[in-house]
């Protein structure tokens, strides 16, 4: 989503907490889409998760919700 979002002092906040709302509702939109679809795509499932797991590698760890990155880069304690 382009947002990096890593707990502060290991809590959660707002930002994380939209973020996964909105994953849920694009969950249950995609559950309605491939339930009334007739199954062909032009990009395969198989493609997508390949994509995805390579993305993960190329993703710095800094921005894994590591508490090292995001907020929590910036975070000076009080």
């Amino acid at each position: 989503l382009g947002m990096t979002c890593d707990p502060v002092c290991g809590l959660v906040q707002i930002p994380c907490i939209e973020r996964n709302a909105y994953a849920a509702a694009r969950a249950l939109d995609a559950n309605l889409y491939s339930a009334f679809t007739d199954g062909m795509h032009r990009v395969s499932f198989d493609k997508v998760v390949q994509v995805m797991k390579q993305t993960g590698h190329d993703l710095p760890s800094l921005y894994k919700e590591t508490s090292e990155g995001g907020l929590a880069k910036d975070y000076k304690q009080m």
